[in-house]
């Protein structure tokens, strides 16, 4: 059920606005709440959510500036929840294996992307599926400063929210992009996934 709820989530949505109404917000809220706040949640819809819920709010079905103000807080709180829990667990992360709730090898990579990148990693990974959950852990574990993190932590969830929604409140009506938007929430989880993947077969060569 999870599994039909992500890859067709514009269809899900809307029915869920239908039978629900103003509940929708408090599903949102929960949804990208827990994808930014909880490592064990990384397989959650993010970009392909903001952009569905920008659709709907396009065609009148929610308020554009609610949406914005309500996720933007969902995402920030997040991130500092999960912010929050990789500095109380510090360094013993390191010794965690690979486990049904816990992805080492996306960890690993995420510490590594920070390693090399520094704070920017905090924003730059809200577009990047699995890496925009372990980076905010990973920036704990890694004892960043609250003041600095709180910074690109505000930056990015503005960035990744405000663009996604509003791309989505522009475009998703667009009669080319409804009639495929299903098509297109498909490749806003492909792409990325297909990308990562790239990314940590090209990084493991380089250190062959």
């Amino acid at each position: 059920m999870l599994a039909d709820f992500i890859l067709h989530v514009d269809r899900h949505l809307r029915e869920f606005v239908d039978a629900y109404g103003l509940w929708v917000y408090a599903l949102l809220f929960l949804v990208i709440f827990v994808e930014t706040g909880l490592v064990v949640m990384p397989f959650l819809p993010g970009d392909s959510l903001l952009f569905v819920v920008g659709a709907l709010a396009g065609a009148g079905l929610m308020s554009y500036p609610l949406v914005l103000a309500l996720l933007l807080i969902a995402a920030v709180a997040g991130n500092q929840t999960n912010y929050a829990i990789g500095r109380a667990l510090g360094p013993k992360v390191f010794g965690w294996g690979q486990s049904r709730w816990f992805n080492k090898r996306a960890f690993e990579q995420a510490h590594a992307f920070y390693e090399k990148y520094g704070g920017i990693t905090i924003v730059a990974a809200r577009f990047m599926p699995f890496l925009r959950t372990f980076a905010p852990f990973v920036a704990g574990v890694a004892q960043m400063t609250r003041r600095k993190f709180t910074f690109f932590d505000v930056t990015g969830g503005a960035l990744w929210v405000g663009s996604l929604v509003s791309a989505g409140y522009m475009f998703g009506n667009i009669p080319w992009v409804a009639a495929n938007l299903s098509k297109i929430v498909w490749a806003m989880i492909l792409i990325p996934g297909a990308l990562m993947l790239f990314g940590a077969w090209k990084s493991r060569r380089t250190q062959a």
